[in-house]
């Protein structure tokens, strides 16, 4: 079976957030074996696809595993496969795919810009944890706790330098959120081509630092929404690595908007 390594958001390799996809031409196999590929892939997220006969809701079955644990939504390896089933000739234009966490689309330009259609998630403000702000190891501005399937804590920081040199404590973070925690703050300088910054944390799941985390876009689009009156934005997210994440909030959906590249395409010689 052929396995690709694909950057997402990103249009240049060793950039952005790799993705391992494994396209299967039938069903999914045991989820034990898919769990082992992740984990043998060893990255935030590899995704598995197979496509579905004509005339139904969606294209393709998508899941994704992290080296841990499957998860409801995931945008970067969702990027990652349209890509990979673009330049594939697998498909074109509109790619419908049904997953955990619902229908989501992916619109492949000509000019190989991928734009998802998510849900867009609810935003709740919790309390300040105190433990939290201690893992962390910065002084927290606003807490809100996100939708079911992201489940992640955005965490509000006072700017972009903090954001960026921030050195949390990641054993002490495991445990506080159901999926992971997202700092963010707003851009030190728009003119640099983006309007906030945000990195994310999932020890949880068995991730560090995932560099760029597309479906915790559709929770910085509301949030960044409320405070600055646009609709649309740019967001940079990540540490070592970084990529963009255009985002569009339409009321119940949030659009994001990113390239891919593939860096490794091989052989996966380990059957179910």
């Amino acid at each position: 079976m052929r396995l690709r390594i694909i950057d997402a958001f990103t249009d240049r390799p060793f950039h952005g957030n790799p993705a391992g996809v494994l396209l299967l031409d039938g069903p999914f196999p045991p989820d034990a074996w898919l769990q082992q590929v992740a984990a043998e892939v060893n990255l935030s997220e590899t995704a598995f696809a197979h496509p579905l006969p004509p005339g139904g809701d969606a294209d393709w079955a998508l899941r994704w595993f992290t080296p841990a644990a499957e998860v409801d939504m995931c945008g970067h390896a969702t990027l990652a496969t349209a890509h990979a089933l673009a330049t594939s000739g697998l498909a074109e234009g509109l790619i419908r795919f049904t997953a955990r966490c619902g229908i989501l689309t992916a619109d492949v330009a000509e000019d190989g810009t991928i734009t998802m259609d998510f849900p867009t998630s609810s935003l709740t403000g919790v309390e300040p944890d105190p433990e939290i702000a201690r893992a962390l190891g910065a002084e927290m501005k606003s807490v809100h706790d996100t939708s079911a399937h992201i489940g992640d804590l955005v965490v509000e920081l006072a700017d972009e330098r903090t954001v960026r040199e921030l050195t949390p404590d990641l054993a002490a973070l495991r445990g506080h959120s159901r999926r992971g925690v997202i700092v963010t703050a707003p851009a030190e300088d728009p003119a640099r081509g983006y309007d906030f910054v945000s990195r994310g944390f999932f020890p949880a799941l068995g991730i560090d630092e995932d560099p760029v985390t597309g479906s915790a876009h559709t929770a910085l689009a509301p949030f960044w929404a409320a405070r600055t009156g646009r609709t649309e934005m740019t967001g940079l997210q990540g540490g070592a690595r970084r990529g963009l994440v255009r985002v569009r909030l339409q009321g119940e959906r949030t659009l994001l908007t990113g390239h891919a590249v593939t860096v490794i395409d091989g052989e996966l010689h380990a059957s179910p």
